[in-house]
């Protein structure tokens, strides 16, 4: 099971049927053999989160993706109001006897969760009727193509209350990472907000924003049974779906341990508190530190993200670059001809050269410049980097557990 320590010691949407008729095109002519995607048009206020939040498919990270291939989208894009988007959730015809029969399954674990997804939805009344009455069932694609078990594992559901209440409760789909070890470090926090800059009378700061996305990939992480320990905390902010993240002072270093403001002592304090957790963990398949931080640069400079290692760590460059390669692959997937620019870049900083662990610095963007900031304020694009970066944190483990 994943690491519970990392955490626990430290709304839903309600639609309406007229609403749902309004917006929702579900095709009746589908069968247990072939079944369509379900097809909603965008209501006004919606994101590509909100609608996965409605749906119940936020918490699983393959829904997003596979929400943007469907519809062609890009992870920097806006739904269009009225305009008709694909959902990754299978319509099929509800025989009459079983969940299993009808989608073709043996697994019943399996058959058990779709049956209370759809009754989920029934009861928020973003479905219309139970599934054996109208003898419509909607089955989420992570349920189809993200949850398969692997040597009789079975997903199963965690707490972990940092996450803050809409992100809490986090699936452990499958065992990808289980004996790999995460230190996470968000930049600065306490008294030291960082990079600063104002955009439309708000104040946008590193730590918020480099906290926000490091939660989101701990998340992920925990997800594959990782273990995974946040060293920068703030136990009441949660992940966040504002534009504007509020910034305060209040955030600690593992464990309960208060921000010293000497830039040095923080460091060494970060650094300190991976290191003794590193010794409980030697028997790890594999230990990773990974350090998140938002550029300051002049607002003309336009950047993307780019990663450090410590000069001369061999393991430390090949895991940049895979993560900078996965990027670049995304990007490409949802953006073509875009052009991603990240680099890979040597650097000696404290937190790479005094962590026992094999550590990446990554930089996601320039907090200054617009174009960067829409990175950093658009939430999907916040879960997107956080999606990317595990998918290549994944790579990397494979990489080095098959030695």
């Amino acid at each position: 099971m994943a690491n519970l320590n990392s955490y626990l010691s430290s709304g839903n949407m309600v639609g309406s049927l007229k609403s749902l008729i309004a917006t929702c095109l579900i095709s009746l002519a589908v069968t247990s053999q072939a079944a369509e995607n379900l097809v909603v048009k965008a209501q006004p206020g919606d994101g590509i989160n909100s609608v996965l939040k409605r749906f119940k498919l936020h918490q699983n990270p393959c829904n997003l993706d596979s929400f943007l291939t469907l519809n062609n989208l890009g992870p920097t894009d806006y739904l269009i109001l009225d305009k008709s988007y694909v959902l990754p959730i299978k319509v099929y015809t509800y025989d009459g006897s079983s969940i299993r029969s009808t989608i073709s399954i043996t697994d019943y674990d399996k058959a058990v969760r779709i049956q209370k997804y759809n009754e989920g939805l029934q009861e928020n009344g973003v479905k219309p009727r139970h599934y054996r009455d109208d003898k419509i069932l909607w089955v989420p694609y992570h349920e189809l193509y993200c949850m398969e078990s692997k040597n009789d594992f079975k997903p199963y559901t965690m707490k972990a209350p940092i996450m803050g209440k809409t992100y809490e409760d986090i699936t452990i789909t499958d065992e990808e990472l289980k004996g790999c070890v995460y230190y996470l470090i968000s930049g600065h926090g306490g008294p030291d907000p960082g990079a600063m800059t104002q955009k439309d009378g708000e104040y946008l700061c590193e730590d918020e924003y480099a906290y926000d996305v490091t939660l989101r990939l701990a998340r992920n992480l925990l997800s594959h049974g990782a273990t995974v320990y946040m060293i920068t905390r703030d136990e009441n902010d949660g992940i966040r779906d504002e534009v504007y993240l509020g910034h305060d002072k209040d955030e600690t270093c593992w464990f309960n341990q208060k921000i010293p403001i000497n830039q040095t002592a923080r460091l060494k304090q970060r650094v300190d508190a991976v290191n003794r957790l590193s010794e409980k963990h030697a028997d790890a398949k594999l230990q990773k530190m990974i350090a998140i931080h938002v550029d300051s640069r002049s607002e003309g400079e336009k950047i993307d993200i780019f990663f450090y290692h410590y000069p001369g760590s061999k393991d430390g460059k090949i895991s940049a670059d895979t993560l900078l390669q996965t990027i670049d692959a995304k990007y490409n997937e949802h953006q073509k001809n875009r052009g991603y620019k990240g680099v890979v870049k040597a650097r000696d900083l404290y937190v790479l050269r005094e962590s026992k662990p094999s550590a990446v610095y990554i930089e996601l963007g320039n907090i200054t410049n617009d174009f960067d900031q829409k990175r950093l304020l658009v939430v999907d694009n916040r879960q997107a980097i956080a999606n990317w970066l595990d998918l290549g944190i994944q790579k990397d483990a494979a990489r080095i557990l098959k030695k």
